[in-house]
């Protein structure tokens, strides 16, 4: 299944470089999303280098899922694929 990366978890002071939000394809409403809680994510960054994440919670209530991954990722990954396994 593919994702892709929206956006940083972020506040209104705050922005949260460990957390990412994804929207999964073919997911629409938060039922459905529900499903994917503690799946595995990955993330490959145009080196090859894999980092993992894990997704931890829904994010709203379209569909969206919040993903958590040890040492962050950097910028460039905004609004690229993810692969949820």
């Amino acid at each position: 299944m593919e994702g892709i990366i929206v956006n940083y978890r972020i506040g209104r002071h705050t922005q949260n470089v460990n957390q990412m939000i994804v929207k999964v394809s073919n997911i629409n409403d938060k039922e459905k999303a529900k499903e994917l809680i503690d799946k595995k994510i990955v993330w490959k960054s145009p080196s090859g280098k894999e980092m993992e994440g894990k997704i931890t919670n829904i994010h709203g209530n379209k569909g969206a899922v919040r993903a958590y991954f040890k040492p962050g990722l950097p910028g460039q990954s905004i609004g690229k694929k993810v692969n949820i396994e």
